[in-house]
């Protein structure tokens, strides 16, 4: 080790976060030595083979600098525990896509970057799972979940920032398959004949009340079951968290117990056997503050009347 090295580390080698600083300090700077000598709409080009996720696009004049694209898992914050942040480790299908600002004249703040994407995911009926708002030398973080186009996305947003006055963002989703249950015709039988009722989770796309493939084959049992035991009559009621509106996850929870009512109609049944009734989040079986109850409380329940 020589003298400068001694001198410019205190005395010791470099740490990888160090160097991995002091570099993207230079690059900072290179950037805005080009940007002032093209202009103010300089764009740096993206990262060969990059693209954005479908799901969630860049923010406005920013360009992909690393991407990576696997199965993996990825932490993802779910609260905090003694002032740290408390993280749960999501696997699936792993984006990671870390963007630089093109211009550090108009960059956005970290706390724009955080906003930006809760009102995104908010707007496709998603939630904030957590966030840690920016303070000095820290950019902040924050926790997104949205189940859409049947599966489970989780979203890490984690603004980064640096001495160079280009700041960047690292945007983490990961896809995950949502849970398929299919119960059989004796299972519902005996669930009916026992308990009066049973709760079935099926899988809706976020906001909506079509019926996908494993609910289709729930409906399957639930005809099969019905037609075994002809004087069964059986209410569906629809269930939602507490994520949302109130007035729109009661409307939301209607349109799909008349769904799978329908559904159960087109399989042979008589309608008169059935109602369909929503009751959004009026009803929860679970606590709402954890994911696992949220997951709880989405449900349909099959009651007999």
């Amino acid at each position: 080790m020589d003298a400068g090295t001694r001198v410019g580390y205190r005395g010791r080698l470099p740490t990888r976060q160090e160097v991995e600083m002091a570099f993207a300090r230079l690059l900072g700077g290179f950037m805005v030595l080009v940007a002032a000598a093209s202009g103010p709409a300089f764009a740096a080009p993206d990262a060969p083979k990059s693209k954005d996720h479908p799901l969630l696009t860049r923010y406005p004049n920013s360009h992909i600098a690393e991407y990576e694209r696997n199965y993996n898992a990825v932490e993802f914050a779910v609260g905090a525990a003694a002032g740290e942040p408390k993280r749960k480790a999501v696997e699936g299908d792993a984006t990671v896509i870390r963007y630089f600002h093109d211009d550090p004249q108009k960059q956005p703040s970290p706390l724009q970057v955080i906003r930006n994407y809760q009102n995104a995911i908010k707007s496709i009926g998603g939630e904030v799972v957590y966030e840690r708002l920016p303070r000095e030398g820290d950019g902040g973080e924050t926790t997104l979940k949205v189940n859409t186009g049947g599966k489970e996305v989780w979203v890490r947003v984690e603004p980064e920032i640096f001495s160079a006055p280009a700041q960047s963002y690292r945007l983490q989703i990961v896809e995950v398959a949502a849970m398929q249950q299919v119960v059989s015709a004796n299972k519902l039988l005996d669930e009916l004949n026992r308990n009066g009722f049973i709760a079935l989770y099926i899988n809706f796309d976020t906001g909506k009340w079509d019926l996908k493939a494993d609910g289709q084959a729930t409906v399957r049992e639930i005809v099969a079951a019905l037609k075994s035991a002809p004087a069964l009559k059986v209410a569906i009621e629809g269930h939602t968290d507490n994520v949302g509106q109130a007035a729109a996850n009661k409307s939301l929870s209607e349109k799909r117990a008349r769904s799978v009512m329908a559904a159960i109609v087109a399989g042979g049944i008589d309608a008169k056997r059935l109602s369909a009734a929503g009751f959004g989040q009026e009803r929860p079986v679970a606590d709402n503050r954890s994911e696992e109850g949220r997951a709880k409380n989405r449900r349909v329940e099959l009651v007999r009347k």
